[in-house]
This record gives C-alpha cells, sequence and structure tokens, in this order.
C-alpha cells in the first residue's frame, strides 16, 4: 500500500506521516528531508543554490538513504539535525525547484516504495508534490492544510523560539508562494486527494483520522 502525505511547509506533514507508518506497520518515506539533504550538501561546498547544473550533480552523486526510524543517512551519516538549520531552511526551496535535482530524487524516492511493495510492505510517504507527480496512483493521497499562523506557531515552538512566529509566518508566507508558481512539480491539491484541515486538531487527532482513511480505502481495496 502506498499512502501519500502532501500540504504547505509546516502543517503536520512528517509528524503526522512518521506516527501513520509506524501504526500501519510501513515504511516512512520523508521526501522533503531528501531536498534538505541535498541542500545540506550544497551549502557545505559552497555551491550556489541557484547553479542547476551543480545542485543537480550533487543530487545525482550522494548517496541518501533512511535508517531504521525513518531518519536521513547522507552517505552513510546522520543528517538530522543539521537538515533542520535556518540555512538550509532558507535555500531548500530554490534547490528543490530545480528540475534535474527533482528527476534524481523521485527515481530514489519511487525505487524505495517499490522495494517496499515487493517486500509485502508499503510507504507512507509525505513532501510537497507526492500525491501529484511522485506518487500519483497511491491508494491513498491525503492533502493536509493550516492556517499560515498556526504553521508559524508550531514551526516557532518546535525550534523553541515561540517569540519569532511573526517572522516565521511571513518566511512560511514566501515559501507557499514560491512552491506553488514554481514551474517544475509547484505545490497542488489534486483532486483525489482527501483534505484534511489540522488547525484545531492535535497531532493524535491527525493520527486517528489517517488511519480511518486508511483502514476505509484498505477495504475498498479488498
Amino acid at each position: 500500500m502506498i499512502i501519500a502525505i502532501d500540504g504547505p511547509a509546516a502543517s503536520g506533514k512528517s509528524t503526522a506521516a512518521r506516527a501513520l507508518a509506524k501504526r500501519l506497520g510501513l515504511t516512512f518515506l520523508d521526501t522533503g528531508a531528501m531536498y534538505r539533504a541535498v541542500t545540506l550538501v550544497i551549502i557545505d561546498r559552497g555551491i550556489d543554490p541557484n547553479d542547476e547544473f551543480s545542485c543537480q550533480t550533487v543530487a545525482n552523486s550522494i548517496r541518501l538513504e533512511f535508517d531504521e526510524e525513518g531518519k536521513i543517512l547522507i552517505g552513510g551519516m546522520p543528517g538530522e539535525p543539521a537538515i533542520r538549520g535556518p540555512e538550509v531552511t532558507r535555500h531548500v526551496s530554490e534547490v528543490s525547484a530545480h528540475s534535474g535535482v527533482r528527476r534524481a530524487l523521485v527515481r530514489l524516492q519511487r525505487k524505495i516504495a517499490d522495494e517496499s511493495v515487493a517486500a509485502g510492505g508499503g510507504v507512507v510517504a509525505e513532501g510537497r508534490d507526492t500525491t501529484s507527480v511522485v506518487f500519483p496512483t497511491a491508494d491513498l493521497k491525503v492533502f493536509l492544510v493550516a492556517s499560515p499562523r498556526v504553521r508559524a506557531e508550531r514551526r516557532a515552538t518546535e525550534e523553541g523560539a515561540p517569540e519569532r512566529a511573526a517572522e516565521y509566518e511571513k518566511d512560511l508566507q514566501r515559501r507557499d508562494d514560491f512552491d506553488s508558481s514554481r514551474e517544475d512539480s509547484p505545490l497542488t491539491e489534486t483532486r483525489d486527494a482527501v483534505r484534511v484541515d489540522t488547525d484545531r486538531l492535535s497531532p493524535d487527532e491527525v493520527l486517528e483520522e489517517l488511519c480511518e482513511l486508511a483502514r476505509v480505502r484498505a477495504e475498498a481495496r479488498d
């Protein structure tokens, strides 16, 4: 079974997808972490994030894997928490907009999913464009949404800086505009995706709603 969870930045995709994968015994595929990993390497090597050819070269050459907890490894080394740093966050949208970078990572994402399904399992994949481009025929597509204010407050709390919520809100609105208008694989809510508004839902409530959606979809497949 392939479940794809999409939505704007800080809408709760990673938290929900990780919890759902654990509950269902499926592989957690954090596609956003893959783009962040490529961005981190680009920054560390002093490459201009707007240099598409160099960014594509990095995406095609580095080794990305996930450990047993679903956390990304870059060349066998842990990518957390460095991939969540502010500089990576500032540049990940530019890097992920490059067609060559997206092609390289989409190939890897589909390979991971194919291997999981072939082994009798499946994946819960999260990230922008997972429902529209990476897994357009996923068994279940979910589009998580939340207001910019709520998303900013969550991000600020996660990073231990609640006083910066207003700053984060402006940044998230900028990223929303950029991700929705980029030429390659823009942020899109597909017609067959189930929209879940998380503004007033706790992580546990989101998980229960997703579990019910997965149960209904699995029964329909059988």
